[in-house]
C-alpha cells in the first residue's frame, strides 16, 4: 500500500466554515467535554464535536446540559451534537444552541447505547427513515447554521441502509455526513467496515467522513483507501493521545510520520488537561472525570498499573497533581 498521496489531505468546507484539514475528533459521551475538545483542537485537530446532548434535556435547561454545551474560542467552529426522536424538540434544541453560539449542529443517528436506542433516538432512527427525515428537515429549517449528521451503516446486517439515509440527508440540506463502519447491533464488536462506507460516498455529493477503528496513521490511510471518504473521525483512538489527530493530519499532508511527544511533553499535556478538567467541573466532579484521562495518558508506560491505582484512591486534586508530577519525574530519571 502506498501510504502517501496528497489526495489524503483536503480542507473540508461545512457551510461558511473552511476547516484546516480533514481529521475530526468524534463526539464521545463522558469524554469529549470542553477541556478535552480544547486540548485536542489546540494540538491540531481540524474539528472537534461536543458530547451527545439530549434534545429534551437541552430544552429543560438542566445545569448539567448547559455545562456540556459551554464553548471556548479555541474550538471554533463550535459543533454541538444533538440526539432526539421528536422533530419539534430537536428543532427547538438546535435553535437554542444556535442562539448560544454554536456554529454547527450535528444530528446523532449513530449512538448504539441501549438507553438512547430505547428512546427511539440515535441509531434507532435508522429503523424508521420517515421519522429520521422529519427530524432532519425540522432541524435544518430551525437554524441558519450548517447541519451535519452522524450515523452507522445500519441497524443490523440485514438493514444496512446508510446510503439511503445519506441521500435523504443530502436532499434535506445536510452539509456533511460521518459514518461509523458498524451496525448498531455490532455495538463496538467486530471490525469497522470501511469499504461499505464507500457506498455512502457514491450515493451523495456532500463530504463523507469515515469513522471506526482509526487508531494510527496507517489505519487512517487504510480507512480512506477503503472508503474513498473525504476525511476521518477518531474517537477511542485519541483517548490519552491528544496529539494523534495532528499527527495523522500531518501524515496526510506530508507523508511524514511523527513520533509521539517525549515523556516531558506528555507530562505537561496531561497536567494541563487535568487542571483544566478540575477547573471546569469543580474538584469533586473533576477528579472523577479526570481519572480515566490520567489512566489513558499513562497506559503502557512503566509502572502505570500501580500509578493508576494510586490515582483511583486519591481524593484531593492537589495530591493527584503531585502524583502525576512524581510519576513522570521518575520515568524521566529526575528523582
Amino acid at each position: 500500500m502506498n501510504f502517501f498521496s496528497p489526495s489524503y489531505f483536503k480542507n473540508i468546507q461545512i457551510g461558511p466554515h473552511i476547516l484546516e484539514g480533514n481529521v475530526f475528533l468524534a463526539p464521545c459521551s463522558g469524554v469529549t467535554d470542553l477541556p478535552c475538545r480544547k486540548i485536542v483542537k489546540k494540538m491540531g485537530a481540524s474539528l472537534v464535536v461536543s458530547e451527545m446532548i439530549a434534545s429534551q434535556a437541552m430544552i429543560r435547561d438542566s445545569k448539567r446540559t448547559l455545562k456540556m454545551v459551554e464553548k471556548c474560542p479555541e474550538e471554533r467552529p463550535a459543533t454541538v451534537q444533538l440526539a432526539g426522536c421528536e422533530p419539534h424538540v430537536m428543532a427547538e434544541a438546535a435553535k437554542l444552541n444556535e442562539d448560544m453560539g454554536a456554529d454547527i449542529i450535528d444530528i446523532n443517528m449513530g449512538c448504539p447505547a441501549k438507553k438512547v436506542v430505547n428512546g427511539y433516538a440515535g441509531s434507532a432512527l435508522m429503523r424508521d427513515l420517515d421519522l429520521a427525515k422529519k427530524i432532519i428537515t425540522a432541524t435544518v429549517k430551525a437554524v441558519d447554521i450548517p447541519v451535519t449528521l452522524k450515523m452507522r451503516t445500519g441497524w443490523d446486517d440485514h438493514t444496512r441502509n446508510a446510503p439511503e439515509l445519506a441521500r435523504i440527508a443530502e436532499g434535506e440540506g445536510v452539509h456533511l455526513l460521518t459514518v461509523h463502519g458498524r451496525t448498531r447491533c455490532q455495538m463496538y464488536n467486530g471490525r469497522s467496515d470501511w469499504a461499505f462506507i464507500g457506498h455512502v460516498k457514491e450515493a451523495v455529493k456532500i463530504p463523507v467522513i469515515v469513522n471506526g477503528d482509526i487508531v494510527s496513521e496507517e489505519t487512517a490511510v487504510a480507512a480512506m483507501d477503503a472508503s474513498g471518504a473525504d476525511g476521518v473521525m477518531i474517537g477511542r483512538g485519541a483517548y490519552g493521545k491528544p496529539w494523534l489527530l495532528n499527527n495523522i493530519r500531518s501524515y496526510f499532508k506530508y507523508g511524514i510520520k511523527r513520533e509521539a511527544p517525549d515523556l516531558a511533553r506528555q507530562r505537561d499535556l496531561l497536567m494541563e488537561h487535568y487542571k483544566d478538567i478540575v477547573s471546569h467541573h469543580g474538584e469533586q466532579v473533576g477528579i472523577k472525570m479526570a481519572r480515566k484521562h490520567v489512566s489513558w495518558y499513562s497506559k503502557g508506560l512503566s509502572g502505570s498499573n500501580e500509578f493508576r491505582v494510586k490515582i483511583m484512591q486519591t481524593k484531593a486534586a492537589f495530591e493527584i497533581e503531585v502524583l502525576i508530577q512524581g510519576y513522570y519525574d521518575q520515568l524521566l530519571g529526575l528523582n
